[in-house]
């Protein structure tokens, strides 16, 4: 009796194993393995609403005629760190804005391990990593509480140390090594003040679903917003991809690997600008985009290869979406230490963006500093000639990894 039960959980897990494979006529092949993630309704609509938020924001604080690139995943996740440690107004601030009211912080917290678990499972041919971690002054007393609640619900590596040198190159080595030494460098320096960072890294890699053919790439004109062209490495793939037309700008879905993951275009129509299109769109109609009006169809498909390093303070950009007193000498940050005078000295983002005829290489780290107070011309055509936005997400948790506005791509 004991040797059948045995066998019967054998069983399962051999014909598991069997499963992950097919025979073809070369022999074993891997299948492709594809896992839904899911949060809850509530927190899928609030991470959106957040996304789209903190993305218009960034666009009226950030230089017009400057590309830029954020996560708003890595964001939500590093502020739902300092959530955590937050009381009163401060909190409320912070939930708020991360459009999470109504939200017990049990449930964002159960969401985000959820997330951590399971977005890098999504897609068995894509890379995808997402990694939290404290670091804290070692003559800085940390609650007890806190530092359970980053370990259990964040999976964060919570270390204290002298803050000094060695520290600085410590934390940038963790940087460096959750994005594949993508983000070498997230501090500059430690101030006397500081006694604690957060950070959250997100490392992206994933190959087209649709590969495109190097052979095909070519040197094509790019019109800048200012009326000027330059010359950028074109990229072109012919194929049926998912499309939607509009009178502000056209759609286009490029998939990675099994489809878990995609990278959405949107290219501004007539004098629409990226301005007006990031400006003009809701989470409404990015889920009318992305449920209803995507059509597949054949068309070729035109991308600029191109590499980008971005780097922002995000203290201006949180000040107008809501968070002010986490910035200021009343912060109420009682959960991370009971008696310390603490405020938060700044929030920043580091991200990584290469786009190439085999896929897309994304990494995005953000970092809280803590202190004390003291083709064919028949064929319908999605070329990326002009400034556009891309936006990289997972479909079934509708989470957004990454926005850009491209204004300038630098092909190499």
């Amino acid at each position: 009796m004991n040797k059948i039960l045995k066998n019967s959980f054998i069983i399962p897990a051999l014909l598991t194993g069997a499963l992950l494979f097919a025979c073809t006529n070369d022999g074993v092949t891997p299948v492709d393995e594809v896992n839904p993630v899911v949060i809850p309704e509530n927190i899928a609509a609030g991470t959106t609403a957040f996304a789209f938020d903190f993305f218009k924001n960034m666009q009226e604080t950030q230089p017009a005629e400057e590309n830029l690139f954020i996560s708003p995943l890595s964001l939500h996740m590093a502020m739902g760190m300092l959530l955590n440690g937050s009381e009163s107004e401060t909190a409320n601030e912070i939930l708020k804005t991360l459009k999470m009211e109504g939200v017990s912080l049990a449930d964002l917290n159960k969401a985000y391990k959820t997330l951590l678990d399971e977005l890098p499972l999504a897609d068995s041919k894509v890379n995808l990593g997402l990694a939290n971690s404290a670091w804290y002054r070692n003559d800085f007393q940390v609650e007890t509480d806190f530092q359970n609640v980053l370990r259990t619900s964040f999976d964060a590596e919570v270390t204290g140390l002298p803050f000094d040198d060695a520290a600085k190159t410590k934390i940038n080595n963790w940087a460096s090594d959750k994005t594949n030494g993508r983000i070498k460098k997230v501090l500059d320096e430690i101030s006397p003040e500081h006694v604690m960072f957060l950070l959250n890294a997100l490392y992206f890699k994933g190959d087209w679903k649709t590969k495109f053919d190097a052979s095909k790439t070519l040197d094509t004109p790019f019109y800048l917003q200012n009326g000027t062209q330059k010359t950028v490495k074109m990229m072109y793939a012919k194929s049926d991809f998912k499309v939607a037309g509009g009178e502000k700008y056209n759609a286009l879905q490029l998939p990675y690997a099994n489809g878990q993951f995609n990278m959405t275009l949107l290219i501004p129509q007539g004098q629409n600008t990226v301005g007006s299109v990031i400006s003009g769109l809701t989470p409404q109609d990015w889920n009318n985009l992305q449920t209803t009006r995507l059509i597949k169809t054949g068309v070729n498909a035109g991308l600029p290869r191109f590499t980008l390093e971005y780097a922002a303070k995000l203290n201006n950009t949180l000040n107008k979406m809501g968070i002010n007193k986490v910035f200021t000498d009343a912060a109420e940050l009682g959960k991370i230490n009971k008696t310390a005078d603490l405020f938060v000295d700044f929030v920043k983002q580091n991200t990584y963006l290469n786009i190439d005829e085999k896929g897309t290489e994304a990494a995005a780290v953000t970092t809280i500093g803590i202190g004390l107070t003291s083709a064919n011309p028949n064929e319908p055509k999605y070329i990326c000639d002009r400034p556009f936005v891309l936006i990289i997400s997972e479909k079934t948790s509708n989470t957004i990894l990454f926005m850009g506005r491209i204004m300038n791509p630098e092909s190499k």
